[in-house]
């Protein structure tokens, strides 16, 4: 099953995360498929960047994000605008 996930760069103290799509099986850190985004949580304001096309493309082709990158989703709308996808 291929998860939409974070995949932690960066040093300590300073985490970046890419928003990936991986094999549920692999490492949090290991092999991934696609990156559909970055997300940057030690900002004053969290940056974020996504590439929607993608992002829509896995999420029809039945990838599952995790709980936090769902809650990414839901905040940046594209949670939204999958499930209105999915009602046409």
């Amino acid at each position: 099953m291929v998860k939409l996930r974070l995949q932690r760069t960066g040093t300590k103290h300073d985490p970046h995360y890419r928003i990936v799509a991986a094999d549920s099986r692999s490492p949090r850190d290991g092999k991934f498929v696609d990156i559909v985004g970055h997300y940057h949580p030690a900002q004053i304001k969290e940056q974020t960047t996504f590439n929607k096309e993608k992002i829509l493309t896995w999420l029809k082709n039945g990838a599952q994000p995790t709980g936090t990158v769902l809650n990414l989703f839901k905040n940046a709308g594209i949670w939204a605008e999958y499930k209105t996808t999915l009602k046409k």
